[in-house]
């Protein structure tokens, strides 16, 4: 029974972790000026650098989210998905630590919430399927597998992830 269930557990897990990034990143495309505004109020970058990082974060985002939807360098992707992750908690927390009162801008225009514990609490947990993909990177139906012949290591006896 395991070595039906955790394959598609795994695949489960992939795609839900590369539709959180597609969603996000196209929430943010749908209006980069409003997110601009946003990456502007957390005051985190050299105002130079405010523009690219806010017109190119979506983009990057989607990218993340497709890689890891059609299972293509799974792992890379997740690692990706990771750090971003990473430095959106970072961003977050400074923020809430610094008392500003901001959307997070996390789901751009789609989803408003202020920069606060819950925000924080959300985006960890966001982060776990990154995460798990980035351990665990379930190739069951994915271009890794097809491509690259890898192993499914939620499968039981499949080889250890490289």
């Amino acid at each position: 029974m395991p070595d039906r269930v955790l394959p598609g557990i795994g695949l489960l897990i992939r795609l839900g972790a590369g539709a959180v990034w597609i969603f996000a990143g196209v929430a943010k495309i749908t209006d980069l000026p409003h997110f601009h505004d946003q990456v502007e109020k957390y005051k985190l970058l050299p105002h130079a650098l405010d523009a690219p990082f806010a017109y190119t974060l979506p983009f990057v985002e989607v990218l993340v989210g497709i890689y890891l939807a059609v299972g293509l360098l799974t792992r890379l992707a997740a690692a990706a998905g990771c750090i971003l992750m990473l430095l959106f908690l970072i961003a977050l927390t400074q923020a809430w630590a610094r008392g500003l009162s901001l959307d997070c801008g996390c789901f751009g225009t789609l989803v408003q919430e202020k920069v606060g514990f819950w925000a924080i609490v959300r985006d960890t947990a966001l982060a776990i399927p990154s995460l798990v993909m980035l351990i665990w990177p379930a190739r069951t139906l994915s271009l890794d597998r097809r491509l690259f012949g890898s192993p499914d290591p939620f499968r039981r006896g499949a080889a250890a992830p490289a």
